[in-house]
């Protein structure tokens, strides 16, 4: 047997009021991640012939669960320091973790003896001259960053 249950003014107004809430959150909210890949770019040696590469791809080769690219050279993750705004947002975006919640993972495979992180350099400058002298390097700077000497890897 069906029922039907009437809806009084008080409930539609709560529902309203509900409605108003979830629009000012939805304005709110973080801007999708295409929107926050404005604030880095990623960059590889000027000698490796990809122009563009999976995030999955670059995930795993920041974490070191890809070693190789594929000219079967090794690959170089450079980052930049815990506290710049360009890591944490490539950490979140990239990754899909914070900062922190990289580092712990680091701090997990460390403790088990299975590798090292990637070094962490000073400012953006250093990461260019890293990646720009190491055949097989990887990194991010910010929308801002002087790239000339590297090649900027457009990110799927």
């Amino acid at each position: 047997m069906l029922r039907f249950r009437f809806i009084g003014p008080t409930t539609l107004r709560g529902l309203a009021g509900l409605a108003a809430l979830a629009a000012v959150i939805a304005l709110a909210s973080p801007a999708p991640r295409a929107a926050t890949t404005a604030a880095y770019r990623v960059i590889v040696n000027a000698s490796n012939p990809a122009s563009a590469a999976d995030r999955r791809f670059i995930t795993d080769v920041f974490l070191k669960k890809v070693t190789r690219w594929s000219t079967g050279d090794a690959t170089k993750p450079v980052d930049q320091g815990p506290d710049t705004v360009v890591r944490q947002r490539f950490s979140e975006d990239v990754l899909g973790r914070s900062v922190s919640a990289v580092k712990s993972y680091w701090a997990q495979v460390l403790f088990s003896g299975r590798d090292l992180p990637p070094p962490e350099l000073d400012n953006e400058d250093d990461v260019v001259r890293f990646v720009a002298k190491h055949v097989g390097a990887v990194g991010y700077v910010s929308a801002a960053a002087a790239v000339d000497r590297v090649k900027v890897l457009n990110i799927r």
